[in-house]
């Protein structure tokens, strides 16, 4: 069955805009106005008066146009009153409507605040019921929750008015009481007040967005596993996104119950989002093969198979360092998948006249990066540590950083002179991890546009 339609009624020549308004001294002619609005119309006596008009035009802001929309149900009509102009020369605008289907066909982005009387009739299948007085109120905050609302009520009845504001109005107002000066002050905080509201909204979700996010990236960062192991653990992480805390960078540790400490360092091509997840899924995916007793060629094909079936695209590749470090720590297994070679970190000879020396890791064997040749093959190369040694490994972002203004890059072998000289400095442990980094940002002239991982390990003899 149709819904039927709510009798419209006669709208007066001139405030359709087909007759001219009577003129009045010391104010401009109207010009036409649409159907529903004028340029400045009001409800009979009793109601709202010519006092909305002059409110409206202390409310406008300069530059550009008011508009109210009043809803309050004159079955007698309301005789139009003379345009009035602002400041600016420019006509002020009051919409009229006197029930809530003409209220939604009027209620567009431009109008700035709604005036609602409350006895306004409620519609005859409120969600609320028709049994409750703020029925209508209700249906037009649903209908305009961008708006501010301003309620009027019958005077005395601050009790009604008080329960319209702690529903969602603004403000609430006396109708047998009004003035241009009242009305004016009402409608200016309204608006300002539901401008205050959003923003603190918007700000508020904004702010729990992001402790959100940080808690769900933080959650994915790993935690080294390495109970029953007598080597040190360091690590810094910087994502290249902006305000974010995972990048496309990976890294895990832990140790195996036959007492092998493994290591792997990885990186996602690109350092978006998805990047970053798919990071995560390898990572995790890397510490459930180790457990499960993987290691060398057949780890890394697995691995391959992952992000095989897990990337958007089959440009997308991952370069990956894994290090098998000896349950006596004197020896490790090194596989390389188009990454660069850790540095290795150990007491120089006496003969030497330093206290130690840093070299990379052999990487002649380096394979070809994940994602990139179908059924490849990645030797594993055995390295000698020694009793007394500091392990470093890291993504591309600590070398390909800029020297200055120019092209020039850092490369592993900037970054080789400077970890040599900052051991001459004295700094080991987390003191080097945080002033290689500080170096490398220094040198670049600014923060890093791409993902830095870079950790150590460390044994004592």
């Amino acid at each position: 069955m149709p819904a039927p339609i709510p009798r419209q009624r006669a709208i007066p020549a001139a405030e359709n805009g087909q007759a001219p308004t009577p003129a009045v001294p010391g104010v401009a002619p109207a010009t036409p106005a649409t159907p529903g609005e004028t340029s400045a119309g009001t409800p009979s006596p009793g109601a709202v008066t010519k006092a909305a008009a002059d409110a409206a035009a202390s409310v406008a802001s300069p530059g550009t146009h008011l508009t109210l929309l009043l809803i309050q149900d004159d079955p007698g009509g309301s005789p139009v009153v003379p345009e009035l102009l602002d400041a600016t020369g420019k006509p002020i605008r009051v919409r009229t409507a006197r029930n809530l289907t003409e209220a939604e066909r009027l209620l567009t982005d431009d109008v700035h605040c709604i005036l609602l009387d409350l006895a306004l009739p409620a519609p005859h299948h409120a969600e609320d019921g028709n049994d409750d007085e703020l029925a209508v109120l209700k249906h037009v905050l649903r209908l305009a929750p961008r708006h501010a609302v301003l309620a009027l009520t019958a005077s005395g009845d601050a009790e009604r008015g008080t329960e319209a504001v702690r529903v969602g109005a603004q403000d609430y107002l006396f109708r047998d009481e009004l003035d241009g000066r009242l009305l004016s002050r009402a409608i200016r905080y309204a608006v300002e007040r539901k401008r205050s509201d959003k923003a603190e909204r918007r700000l508020t979700e904004s702010r729990l967005r992001a402790q959100e996010n940080a808690r769900l990236e933080r959650g994915l960062l790993p935690t080294p596993l390495l109970d029953g192991s007598s080597l040190r653990f360091a690590a810094r992480y910087r994502p290249g996104r902006s305000r974010a805390l995972l990048g496309g960078d990976f890294y895990d540790t832990v140790r195996t119950p036959d007492g092998t400490v493994h290591v792997m360092i990885g990186d996602v091509c690109g350092h978006g989002p998805d990047e970053a997840a798919l990071g995560v899924e390898l990572r995790i995916a890397w510490r459930a093969l180790t457990l499960a007793g993987l290691c060398g060629d057949a780890l890394l094909g697995t691995l391959q198979q992952v992000l095989e079936h897990e990337r958007e695209n089959d440009e997308i590749f991952a370069t990956l360092c894994t290090v098998d470090i000896s349950p006596d720590g004197r020896s490790a297994g090194l596989c390389l998948a188009g990454h660069p070679a850790p540095l290795l970190i150990r007491p120089a000879p006496a003969s030497s006249g330093s206290e130690t020396m840093a070299e990379l890791l052999p990487y002649d064997n380096n394979g070809p990066a994940l994602g990139l040749l179908p059924g490849a093959r990645w030797p594993r190369t055995q390295v000698r540590l020694g009793a007394e040694w500091t392990l470093m490994l890291y993504t591309d972002g600590l070398i390909e950083g800029h020297i200055g203004q120019g092209r020039e890059r850092l490369g592993q072998d900037g970054m080789v002179a400077m970890i040599r000289r900052q051991l001459a400095q004295g700094l080991r442990g987390e003191k080097l991890l945080r002033a290689a980094v500080s170096e490398v940002r220094e040198l670049n002239g600014g923060e890093l546009t791409d993902d830095l991982a870079v950790l150590l390990l460390d044994r004592l003899a």
